[in-house]
């Protein structure tokens, strides 16, 4: 059964950590920027700044595609995980020491506020749209929601991407990343916002100054990517912590 590990100084400070944490920083960045500007620009086109269909299946698709690419991009240096629950997830599982996840935490988050700033910046100031309940929706509903669907993605990481046995199915992880993302999205997003991912939601608050809710977009993604990484590390596959350089 594999265990969590702690990790060490020396190794979470090594050549090839510091290159996982910048591309981490990278990856998380390009999907936050894509998702975010996404969701301004499918605003500014509209007169009504309420999602619609058309806008949910944009947002969704975009957020899809700009997840894929972002995984692809990192897999060979961090595992491309652009998201803390990814990395919580993989940590309970035992697939990267603790220490290590907290970097890849701090990656994350800095990508995802400097991507919203950015943002901000490029559309001449127009405002950063934030994750919230929808009306009639309530925060333990959403925390529901946000449990479900993160679980959902971060089962299908260790199912595609983690899993020794993923074979050939290894390939195509990204692929398949990105495809539950624009799924849950479509699924979640007129209730919990579908976000799946701290730091997609925390660059956001922080551009806007805007924490209300914020607190739901890190109790359940984390819950869920908890769970999923117990029930497939323990049930479904059976290996020790492997050092950061042999991951995926």
């Amino acid at each position: 059964m594999p265990g969590i590990a702690f990790g060490r100084f020396d190794d979470s400070f090594s050549f090839g950590s510091i290159k996982a944490y910048i591309a981490e920083f990278i990856s998380t960045l390009l999907f936050v920027f894509a998702g975010v500007g996404s969701a301004i620009a499918y605003n500014k086109l509209t007169s009504d700044a309420g999602l619609d269909p058309a806008g949910l299946v944009a947002v969704a698709v975009c957020h899809g595609f700009a997840l894929f690419v972002a995984v692809a991009i990192g897999a060979n240096i961090s595992g491309g995980h652009v998201n803390p629950a990814v990395t919580f997830g993989l940590a309970v599982g035992g697939q990267i020491t603790i220490l290590t996840g907290l970097f890849y935490w701090i990656a994350q988050l800095l990508g995802s506020i400097v991507a919203c700033f950015l943002l901000k910046v490029v559309t001449g100031g127009l405002a950063i749209p934030t994750h919230g309940v929808a009306a009639g929706v309530g925060a333990v509903e959403g925390v529901v929601m946000e449990i479900i669907i993160t679980f959902a993605l971060v089962y299908t990481v260790y199912a595609t991407a983690a899993d020794p046995k993923k074979g050939s199915l290894g390939t195509i992880a990204p692929i398949a990343i990105g495809f539950i993302v624009g799924a849950n999205i479509l699924a979640a997003g007129p209730f919990s916002g579908g976000s799946m991912n701290p730091a997609r939601s925390f660059g956001p608050a922080v551009a806007s100054g805007d924490f209300s809710g914020n607190w739901i977009y890190w109790v359940g993604p984390l819950i869920g990517g908890g769970l999923a990484g117990l029930i497939y590390s323990n049930v479904f596959m059976n290996q020790e912590h492997v050092p950061l350089a042999s991951e995926f």
